[in-house]
């Protein structure tokens, strides 16, 4: 069978000349052919199977001396009923399946529909009927070898198998959730059919149920190397899989492909894709996040052909920010975070109401699609909380006013995300902070009093972390709550030491620093998480980069950051009053 199963074959009427329309039910390539064969085919309609077998020798009958007349695989779908549902004609060497509306059945359910087709060259199953059967979830995928009589010789049959989730399956590759019975001639298919499918949806069941013992979305994680080196690739897969874990999805597998440049139309190759469609189906996975971002039109194409919801890099870390968001500045921040990403997308729905006009009195006028009233509705929206945020902004403002009339130093922690900074915060302050192992458990900013052993005090506060190639969305959205680095005496680049690739992670935050306008602020690195690496290792890193090295669980090294803290606070006040006071006395001379 062909595997582009997603782009069903439509209805092809025949020649206009023939006596007879096919009847509804019969999809594919019947042009050509004589009106004879035209009304045979229009009987498998009419044909009902006995409901406990796979097959009768009968109609496998039927269906051969069909297919060698016209020379063309001929198939049918049948109920558990025994009823002929669909009658499908195709060419020599394949068939399609017509388009039935959405792909998946239910969890741990079978279609209740099985596919018999004939093959004229006796091939048994292909590659393509196990994908049809394994994407469409049928009950059976049953073929006949045409003789050159037109009699049926074997019949090969095949089902899905549960994932017991045994390491024999996970290797199994293609076949892994496929059995296929011995093969054998339909009068001698014996096999008692609905005791089989009863038997086969229990232990599908099962096999879900076991897999649902986790709260998270099960999903797949998809990368494309698009000409990066092997080392940075495998760095954006291992973050990529962090943040998968700190949305709380449950991860089921990763797939990757080398190609130069990502495909325009579904970033991955055809193969590839349909892969992934298997490995998705045999999964039961909810959801596949991709590591590139996606366009409209790639992320629409995806989700027509694996009927999965299709996510990229960017809406996963906007939904991480969705769920952590606590204070009304950062609930606010992340809607109109999303609104701005989804508005281009709007159209991409598969949704026939769009072309509905509405008008008329107390409307829109005419003309107004349901797509121009959703995009109306978004910009609406973000208007508003636009307006809101920048209300609050103003509030802000007013609070660093008295902070600065105060003449309180500002310390501002900044870093790569999942750095350590609300645990380097917890430790200097004593302060009951909230702390996670997991990408973004910061987001809205706190801010804690700091005393240093000389009796001065500052403000320190925590950011939201940074990551590489933050998107642009959170990048406006969150302006507001990073404007207050532009109030710091110092930032304190907080950078995991553990981490193999921690200068790009340096180079990613400089250059967000950089976006921000804050290219020039005196920086302070801190090498954080200095406990995982051997002794002396950290400090080496530190040495070599410029910098200090501690452990914020185990306390090590803090005395050496406030130290050299304090040595950058105080000396440049004490430089800057130096200077000011030069300028005085010039004014008065």
């Amino acid at each position: 069978m062909s595997p582009s199963c997603h782009t069903p074959l439509p209805f092809i009427p025949y020649a206009a000349s023939a006596p007879e329309e096919p009847s509804i039910h019969t999809f594919g390539n019947t042009q050509g052919l004589k009106a004879s064969q035209v009304r045979a085919i229009e009987r498998l309609n009419k044909r009902r199977l006995p409901s406990d077998r796979f097959v009768s020798n009968d109609f496998a009958r039927q269906l051969t001396e069909i297919s060698r007349d016209i020379r063309r695989e001929v198939g049918v779908l049948v109920d558990r009923r025994g009823d002929v549902t669909h009658v499908m004609v195709g060419d020599a060497g394949s068939i399609e399946m017509p388009d039935w509306g959405r792909l998946r059945a239910g969890r741990g359910r079978l279609r209740g529909l099985r596919c018999i087709h004939t093959h004229l060259h006796g091939e048994g199953l292909t590659r393509d009927d196990l994908t049809d059967l394994l994407l469409l979830r049928l009950d059976a995928m049953v073929t006949i070898a045409v003789g050159e009589d037109g009699l049926p010789g074997l019949a090969h049959t095949a089902a899905l198998k549960p994932d017991d989730g045994s390491e024999a399956d996970a290797g199994a590759g293609f076949d892994r959730g496929v059995q296929q019975l011995t093969p054998a001639h339909p009068a001698q298919l014996d096999v008692d059919f609905p005791g089989f499918i009863r038997d086969l949806e229990n232990d599908l069941a099962r096999s879900i149920g076991a897999q649902e013992v986790g709260d998270g979305e099960r999903a797949i994680l998809v990368s494309v190397t698009a000409g990066r080196s092997r080392d940075e690739f495998e760095a954006h897969v291992e973050e990529l899989t962090e943040l998968a874990r700190s949305a709380d999805v449950d991860l089921v597998d990763v797939v990757t492909q080398q190609r130069p440049k990502v495909d325009p139309k579904t970033v991955i190759g055809s193969g590839k894709l349909q892969d992934l469609m298997i490995r998705s189906f045999q999964s039961d996975v909810d959801l596949v996040v991709f590591d590139q971002d996606l366009t409209p039109t790639q992320a629409r194409n995806l989700s027509e052909r694996m009927e999965l919801r299709v996510i990229d890099r960017t809406q996963l870390i906007l939904d991480i920010f969705a769920q952590r968001a606590t204070s009304r500045d950062g609930k606010l921040q992340v809607e109109l975070a999303q609104l701005k990403y989804r508005m281009p997308r709007l159209a991409q729905r598969a949704d026939l109401s769009l072309s509905r006009l509405e008008g008329g009195i107390g409307g829109r006028g005419p003309g107004e699609s349901k797509l121009e009233t959703d995009r109306r509705r978004v910009r609406d929206r973000a208007a508003r909380l636009e307006k809101e945020l920048e209300k609050l902004g103003g509030q802000r403002k007013n609070r660093r006013r008295r902070r600065e009339r105060r003449d309180v130093p500002v310390l501002s922690i900044v870093g790569y995300t999942n750095a350590g900074k609300s645990t380097l915060l917890r430790a200097l302050t004593e302060s009951d902070v909230h702390v996670e192992d997991k990408m973004f458990a910061t987001l809205d900013p706190v801010s804690r009093r700091l005393r240093f052993p000389r009796e001065r005090e500052v403000i320190i506060t925590d950011t939201v972390g940074f990551i590489r190639d933050l998107p642009q969305e959170l990048m406006a959205a969150f302006q507001a709550t990073l404007e207050e680095l532009d109030d710091a005496s110092l930032l304190l680049h907080v950078v995991d030491v553990s981490s193999p690739d921690l200068e790009r992670r340096m180079t990613a935050v400089r250059k967000i620093l950089d976006d921000l306008g804050l290219a020039g602020a005196p920086e302070l690195l801190v090498f954080n998480k200095a406990d995982r690496l051997p002794p002396g290792e950290a400090q080496a890193v530190a040495e070599r980069l410029g910098g200090v090295a501690v452990s914020a669980v185990t306390r090590a090294g803090l005395g050496d950051l406030l130290k050299k803290s304090e040595e950058l606070l105080w000396s440049r006040d004490e430089l800057a009053g130096v200077a000011r006071h030069a300028e005085d006395l010039a004014a008065i001379s």
